[in-house]
């Protein structure tokens, strides 16, 4: 999604129950290296594929995350905030779901009125 403008910019799907991860790999979409990838933990090894990529940081049971690396999180989750309403919309209206039926006319972006 285009921060500026809100406008989506890529969207893949698959029929069935699969991983965005494993859709992201099979779709062989690719970003140029100096595009920032701010994605969520289930994105895991991102990090291999495209090297500027921000991913938040997990805890185990030995290593809990520091203060330090929960304000990194805090701040990368907030900065995704308007990235994860847009999926929302996008689920509750299950616009990549369904098949859009209605006019060609009417997809597009509005028109400039006069």
């Amino acid at each position: 999604m285009d921060r500026q403008t809100g406008i989506i910019v890529c969207t893949c799907t698959n029929k069935g129950r699969r991983h965005d991860f494993r859709i992201y790999k099979e779709s062989k979409v690719r970003f140029a290296s100096s595009v920032l990838i701010q994605a969520d933990s289930g994105y895991q090894g991102l990090q291999k594929m495209h090297s500027n990529s921000q991913l938040p940081l997990k805890s185990t049971k030995r290593h809990p995350l520091t203060k330090q690396e929960k304000k990194s999180n805090k701040s990368l989750s907030g900065s995704r905030v308007l990235v994860e309403n847009v999926i929302r919309k996008l689920k509750i209206f299950r616009i990549v779901a369904e098949r859009y039926r209605n006019r060609r006319k009417r997809f597009g972006p509005p028109l400039a009125r006069v």
